[in-house]
């Protein structure tokens, strides 16, 4: 099953490289035929020139002929080069998505597989639903020290993630196919999805820490890409820039801790690591520094700024990567080496801090937020702090329960807002209302979605949100306490933003008029009609497991405490209830005045991103500035005067030497008459 765990790696890899080989044969086709076509209209101007000469005078409506061929001729050449855009495009569509289909189909097939393997023995969660497990080493790189083996492995864990980003991925790229139309980059930009989702496949599938960093970084890189696909506005393309530089910062620390558990090794085998006894004080340097690239990549505190300005990419990348891919490796990576957690439990007990924090200052940040897909960014922030809360708890059923609940929904709920922003062409939620009836099936399908993100019953976030409240209840951390009121917190907050995103996005006076063709970051503009059927079908198909996920987990054996169940959901309700009254009393006017005079900072996200420029931005910039000076006055300023005083010297030299034979005697003369009376002086 090795063979099939690579295949499924390989094909949105093999998808990637051909869709950007045919994106680059395609435009090469194109400007030869353009060339071509401009060879023989230049031309056929000439040959026009010197008949119309010959003839002026005698025979004007032939010309006049002539012209019209050429122009007709112009045009079939424009349509040749649509029709070539148009090919190109489809070729990319089916690029992308037949590869992905057949990854899902193979990912489903390597499940049942699993499931009828043998039971392991090292009593990880999984082992009760997908029992077997498979692992297979391509090569061993040797590299004089610790060796790096390019191992794949799946086992239930890896299962569970893999069918989360093949079935994302492929919706994705479905959507993409509607909501990209007639973007001349799509091609390339669905050769990154497909890279993008290799990537996170290697991830998931990796038996050795190297060859997980590598997905890892590879991931990075196409998060920079896809954030920056609008690159001509100049907000786009820092955007990218930021979500790249703060990943690599946290990814310093993540390497670094790699090394650390590698080298105490003597392998970087995953399994190898966890079977290794090594000492207390090593496992929680380790585990520290891999927290940092858990923070980059799952955008928790203090690395969480870069995930609400990722919003700058198109729509469908921002359901890929909050979702699926890039904010859920952090998690899975720790769940993947849980073992070597439990064993630092001062590295669960930053976890949990680190995640009470987050959580709750995430989810008020998204109630005030005004544009939708930001409102979804904070939102992300605040459940994965859940996940990072279950695992400081010991649970990592509950962290992955959640994990896989949450990337159906929260895909779901960007799709869907894509869907909204199709209709409207804008992102802001006060430029929406009334959206009920002219969009039916996107209201049904993210109402699923907004009642899985509040917890509410029967839709999957009400089962595997009561999986991490119980798990951090019962936690025995020193944190324990602040972790779970801030958990109770947050899911009242996570109601009120729910209900207010959903109230004033359907509900309410219509505010849609048509607008002007948007600058790069919005697809498109208000057509007065539902979205095409490639973008339905996506959110349709995802609206399932985002409704019935969680009675299918229950059905697993995740067991619901109906006491601490029954409290969260009341909570939950509490905060919607409370929006609902606000918008009931004021329908246009917005809920999050219940914030009062902390609207502007829980807007501005309490103004981390203000102190890290304060702090750390402008400093290193004059920092930065400094060092160009003085490498510009001192460095090259040394090299620049050493020129100018050999330049002084050889113009002092060149006087003794210009071909002047009378100044050449005199000196002669001169010399000898020194030496003499020098020669009378000293005897």
């Amino acid at each position: 099953m090795t063979a099939v765990v690579a295949l499924i790696v390989l094909l949105p890899f093999a998808a990637a490289v051909a869709g950007l080989l045919a994106t680059r044969l395609g435009t090469r086709d194109v400007r030869a035929r353009d060339v071509r076509a401009r060879d023989v209209r230049a031309r056929d101007v000439r040959a026009r020139d010197v008949r119309a000469r010959d003839v002026r005078a005698r025979d004007v409506r032939t010309r006049d002929v002539r012209t019209r061929d050429v122009r007709t001729r112009d045009a079939r050449t424009a349509d040749v080069g649509a029709r070539a855009e148009r090919a190109a495009y489809r070729r990319a569509a089916w690029f992308a998505i037949v590869p992905g289909t057949v990854s899902a189909a193979l990912t489903v097939w390597l499940a049942a597989a699993l499931a009828r393997g043998t039971p392991a023995t090292d009593g990880r969660f999984w082992a009760e639903l997908l029992p077997g497990r498979t692992e297979g080493t391509l090569t061993v790189v040797e590299t004089g020290s610790v060796p790096i083996s390019l191992t794949l492995r799946a086992d239930g864990l890896s299962v569970l993630a893999g069918i989360l980003v093949v079935v994302v991925a492929l919706a994705v790229q479905v959507y993409s196919v509607g909501y990209m139309r007639d973007e001349p980059r799509y091609p390339s930009y669905s050769a990154f999805v497909s890279l993008f989702t290799s990537a996170m496949l290697l991830v998931v599938y990796a038996g050795d820490l190297i060859v997980l960093y590598a997905g890892w970084e590879i991931m990075g890189l196409c998060s920079y890409l896809l954030i920056g696909h609008w690159w001509e506005d100049r907000a786009n393309s820092r955007a990218a820039v930021k979500a790249f530089l703060v990943t690599r910062l946290g990814d310093v620390g993540f390497l670094f801790g790699i090394f650390v558990l590698g080298l105490s090794a003597g392998s970087f085998r995953i399994d190898d690591v966890l079977r290794a006894d090594l000492p207390r004080g090593t496992l929680v340097a380790a585990t520290l520094l891999l927290l940092a690239g858990v923070a980059g990549k799952s955008a928790q505190v203090p690395l969480q700024t870069w995930l609400p300005d990722a919003m700058a990419g198109p729509t469908p990348i921002s359901a890929l990567i909050h979702a699926a891919t890039m904010v859920a490796a952090g998690i899975f990576v720790v769940a993947r080496l849980y073992p070597a957690f439990l064993a630092a439990p001062p590295t669960l007990d930053v976890l949990g801090v680190v995640a009470a924090v987050g959580m709750l200052g995430a989810a008020l940040a998204a109630l005030a937020q005004d544009d939708l897909k930001r409102v979804l960014a904070y939102s992300t922030i605040s459940q994965l702090a859940y996940m990072a809360a279950a695992l400081a708890a010991g649970s990592d059923r509950a962290a992955m329960f959640h994990l896989v609940s949450h990337g159906a929904f929260k895909a779901l709920l960007f799709l869907c807002a894509g869907l909204v922003i199709h209709h409207v062409g804008s992102n802001l939620i006060s430029h929406m209302g009334g959206l009920r009836t002219a969009l039916p099936v996107t209201f049904w399908t993210m109402t699923i979605g907004f009642a899985a993100l509040a917890g509410l019953p029967p839709a999957s976030g009400f089962f595997s949100k009561d999986a991490v409240l119980s798990a951090v209840e019962h936690g025995t951390g020193p944190a324990q306490p602040f972790v779970y009121a801030s958990a109770l917190l947050t899911v009242g907050v996570t109601g009120a933003y729910a209900a207010r995103a959903w109230l004033r996005t359907f509900f309410g006076p219509a505010r849609i008029e048509p607008l002007p063709e948007p600058p790069p970051g919005v697809a498109h503009v208000f057509d007065g009609r539902e979205a095409p059927p490639s973008m339905l079908w996506p959110a349709g198909v995802l609206a399932v497991p985002a409704l019935l996920l969680g009675l299918a987990g229950s059905a697993a054996g995740v067991q619901v405490e109906w006491g601490p169940a029954a409290v969260s959901l009341a909570v939950a309700l509490l905060g919607a209830g409370i929006v609902y009254a606000l918008w009931r009393a004021a329908p246009e006017q917005d809920p999050a005045r219940l914030l009062g005079p902390f609207r502007a900072p829980c807007e501005r996200a309490f103004y981390v991103d203000a102190a890290y420029a304060a702090l750390v931005t402008r400093p290193v910039l004059r920092l930065a500035r400094g060092v160009v000076r003085t490498d510009a006055r001192v460095v090259d300023g040394a090299v620049r005067g050493s020129g100018r005083a050999t330049l002084g010297l050889s113009g002092l030299v060149r006087l003794a030497q210009n071909g002047n034979a009378q100044l050449y005697v005199t000196g002669l003369l001169a010399g000898l008459v020194l030496i003499a009376v020098a020669a009378v002086v000293l005897t």
